[in-house]
């Protein structure tokens, strides 16, 4: 019993230290394209909006799709586009050289994509040191129970 207070902390500790990672990764790629990767005339194909359980805002989810100059054709779904982009509109996307799948429709916004980076980098910090935290004072309380106990 005692090591499921260990296990379950630590397993989430991993999940955050991978979602860390993949932050990161789609933030240097997304930095990239917008400092000099290839650009491509990308048509709109759709549009999903999605809104919370009775909230009053959509986020929205756009397919995208364009060719590369070697004719190659890539279609990739981008989350949180502007509402104004409908199906049918064609929009500049960047990639990373030689990563077209990892495309972005986004205008570059290097404070805008530092700012989120950050923001989300310090709440999983604060998971992950929640959750140490918590199997420290798990720790704790057993070692004190151990001696108190026959």
């Amino acid at each position: 019993m005692e090591t499921l207070f260990y296990v379950v902390p630590g397993l989430m500790v991993c999940g955050a230290l991978c979602a860390l990672v993949v932050v990161t990764r789609r933030a240097g790629e997304i930095r990239r394209a917008w400092r000099g990767g290839p650009t491509a005339e990308a048509r709109c194909l759709r549009v999903h909006l999605a809104s919370g359980g009775g909230q009053t805002s959509a986020a929205s989810h756009h397919v995208y799709e364009f060719s590369t100059p070697e004719g190659r054709v890539v279609r990739f779904t981008e989350h949180g586009g502007p509402l104004t982009t409908v199906e049918g509109d064609i929009v500049t996307v960047r990639y990373p050289a030689g990563r077209p799948e990892r495309a972005t429709a986004h205008a570059p916004a290097s404070g805008r994509l530092l700012a989120e980076q950050g923001c989300l980098c310090a709440f999983l910090g604060v998971f992950i040191a929640v959750c140490l935290a918590f199997m420290g004072v798990a720790h704790l309380a057993f070692a004190a129970a151990g001696d108190v106990l026959p």
